[in-house]
């Protein structure tokens, strides 16, 4: 999408792309507006004849003359409503193809959005990304609204050299001088106008990206009482917007009036140089006036040619812009492998095979990479449960976000069901695994939107009993049913009417209702209560369980004898050693390597790092119980004093 070479090549190319895109909305409009020029070129002529044969003469009291006003009216009148039709016709096309353009650009920019992976939008603000497609997007279109005025203003300027030709070279000459003119103006408009532009478009991304922080941010600025703080750091990166605004206004409103006053100073020119023509006998006063006339009508259509070269600066700017977006590498190639499925659903069988992941370093070290994971191999059985443990920064999170492929592995392969994540179909594995990280986002929006995030009765999408069973293995069936209107019932923004742990628990329900054969849970529970927590993951177990009681039943009494299919794998990132114990199996992982992997009492045994971090947790743990308990106990007390000196 990026354009190459000089400015002006450039801004041609631009110009050609956008129309290109629309061929025949375009044809349309240009044509419209070419009509508009020609007939304005007609008009001038039709007023110079009118001069010639009807005013004058008549003047003079010809009565021949006198008698033929009504002609020349009626033909003045027969070309303006000519161009009205094509003003009509130019706006109206021109119109269409300018917010056609527009929202391809948007669409485009969504798309990319879309396929690039999570690590790519890490590294590009959220505020930025939304000034692509308002900011950015507008400057790249806006110089589509005059474009087809000013192709037509082509058109009249080759119809009115062939007709000033016609009439007197000279006055040829003096009617088009302010061409050169007006083309070596914009050359030192662009020179100034192009840095200007770029500056204040980045800005507008600087500004919105701090708007969305303190959005986002706000219960942390309310609670700590930084409004003062964030309000200076808004108005310092306003303030820098406000100055760059005004240095491209400087500029535009030192170009504008030369670009407007030039056809005025055309005219007077025709006017001087037509006097002395005339003085020689060499035209007559209606060549004059058609001159002149041309040159007046010629100011707004000239105008509109000033507006697509003053539009131009920021348009590229913008378009660049997108297309940095746009031509970004990094998204994710897909195959047209797909994962095998049968009646049973059974989970799917995971497998890492010597799996690294390197990134960029910081700013500064260029051609250096931090590695996150190294050499990791790991085999998970279909229906198990795996726990991944490891201090902070092991690589837990990396590694599981593999899972789901909202990256690819710098080395190795990830297999699930022994194809290759890098060979799926588009679509494949968000159908078949459902990943829950730790932070949640929940729409403002109904319960109901919010698991299924559907439009209610749409085709495929799960039905209520679906909903609630989704919520009640997340252990919020009964939270939804005291809410007014249940499944209907509005959740603010951001879920602001739900606790940390009923988000969270929110985000289980969406993920379970899929029905998945895969579900990664990072640290999902951490905001949920530990007998909670337990009850949730009992519960998947138990539908595990029992899911397979029943395709064993099915199988017993079709006499197939076959081998009843394993429910849902399950891998999740834990902290409470209360969790991981249900796990079937635990891998340690420390500094982006598998330490050990096993169950939880083989770990225990023979991994010293892995039964230093659980003694860890399980002395936390005992601490925060002990801590509820003692402020439980402190509440008692404080009741029974509160009845003894009642």
């Amino acid at each position: 999408m990026a354009l190459t070479g000089s400015r002006v090549r450039r801004s041609l190319a631009l110009m050609w792309r956008g129309m290109r895109a629309h061929p025949g909305i375009y044809v349309l409009a240009v044509g419209a507006s070419a009509m508009f020029g020609a007939l304005t070129v007609g008009v001038s002529r039709a007023v110079g004849w009118a001069t010639d044969s009807v005013v004058v003469p008549a003047i003079a009291g010809d009565e021949i003359a006198r008698d033929r006003v009504w002609l020349g009216g009626l033909v003045l009148a027969a070309v303006a409503l000519s161009l009205a039709v094509s003003v009509a016709a130019r706006r109206i096309w021109a119109g269409f193809g300018f917010v056609r353009i527009q929202a391809g650009h948007r669409t485009a920019l969504t798309r990319q959005y879309l396929r690039l992976p999570a690590s790519w939008h890490r590294s590009h603000p959220a505020g930025q990304l939304l000034n692509h497609t308002t900011s950015d997007t507008e400057a790249a279109t806006g110089v589509f609204n005059p474009l087809p005025f000013a192709l037509g203003v082509v058109v009249m300027i080759g119809v009115s050299i062939v007709l000033l030709l016609t009439i007197d070279p000279w006055l040829a000459l003096a009617a088009l001088a302010v061409i050169p003119v007006t083309v070596g103006v914009n050359a030192v408009y662009q020179r100034h106008m192009s840095p200007a532009v770029t500056r204040a478009q980045r800005l507008r991304g600087d500004v919105a990206d701090a708007a969305h922080e303190s959005f986002e941010a706000a219960l942390l600025v309310k609670s700590l009482g930084t409004e003062d703080r964030e309000e200076d750091r808004f108005d310092a990166r306003t303030q820098e917007l406000r100055a760059a605004n005004v240095r491209v206004g400087i500029v535009r409103s030192l170009f504008d009036p030369v670009i407007q006053t030039l056809p005025a100073v055309g005219t007077l020119l025709v006017l001087g140089v037509g006097t002395w023509r005339i003085s020689t006998g060499d035209v007559v006063a209606g060549d004059i006036v058609t001159a002149a006339y041309l040159l007046t009508m010629m100011t707004v259509p000239v105008q509109a040619f000033g507006w697509v070269l003053g539009e131009l600066p920021r348009a590229l700017v913008g378009y660049e812009r997108i297309a940095q977006v746009v031509d970004s590498t990094g998204a994710l190639e897909y195959g047209d492998a797909r994962l095998p499925r049968t009646p049973g659903q059974p989970g799917l069988a995971v497998r890492l095979e010597d799996v690294g992941v390197d990134v960029p370093a910081i700013s500064g070290a260029r051609g250096r990479s931090i590695t996150l994971l190294d050499d990791v191999s790991v085999d998970v059985a279909p229906g198990t449960t795996v726990a991944v443990v490891g201090t902070t920064g092991a690589g837990k999170t990396t590694l599981v976000s593999l899972l789901a492929r909202l990256s690819d592995p710098t080395r190795g392969r990830v297999l699930l069901d022994g194809t290759d994540a890098r060979t799926l179909a588009e679509g494949e594995i968000p159908a078949q695994v459902a990943f829950v990280t730790q932070t949640t986002f929940i729409f403002e929006d109904t319960v109901r939107a919010n698991v299924t995030l559907a439009d209610e009765g749409a085709p495929g999408s799960p039905s209520d009993d679906e909903v609630w069973e989704a919520l009640r293995l997340a252990r919020l069936a009964d939270t939804v049913r005291e809410l007014a209107g249940g499944l209907d019932a509005p959740l603010g923004e951001r879920g602001a009417n739900l606790s940390g742990g009923q988000r969270q628990r929110l985000a289980i329900a969406r993920a379970l209702v899929r029905s998945p054969r895969l579900l990664v849970l990072d640290d999902a529970t951490s905001a949920v209560d530990p007998r909670v927590e337990q009850e949730i993951l009992r519960g998947l177990a138990d539908r595990a369980d029992e899911r397979t009681a029943d395709q064993a039943a099915d199988q017993a009494s079709s006499g197939t004898g076959a081998e009843a299919a394993p429910g849902t794998t399950v891998i999740m990132v834990a902290y409470r050693m209360s969790s991981v114990a249900l796990a079937d199996r635990v891998i340690h992982v420390e500094g982006g390597r598998v330490v050990d992997a096993g169950t939880h009492d083989e770990l225990m045994a023979r991994d010293p790092g892995y039964r230093e971090l659980a003694t860890a947790y399980e002395v936390e743990t005992e601490r925060r119980e002990q801590e509820r308990a003692d402020a439980a106990a402190a509440g008692v007390l404080d009741e029974k004093l509160e009845e003894v000196a009642g």
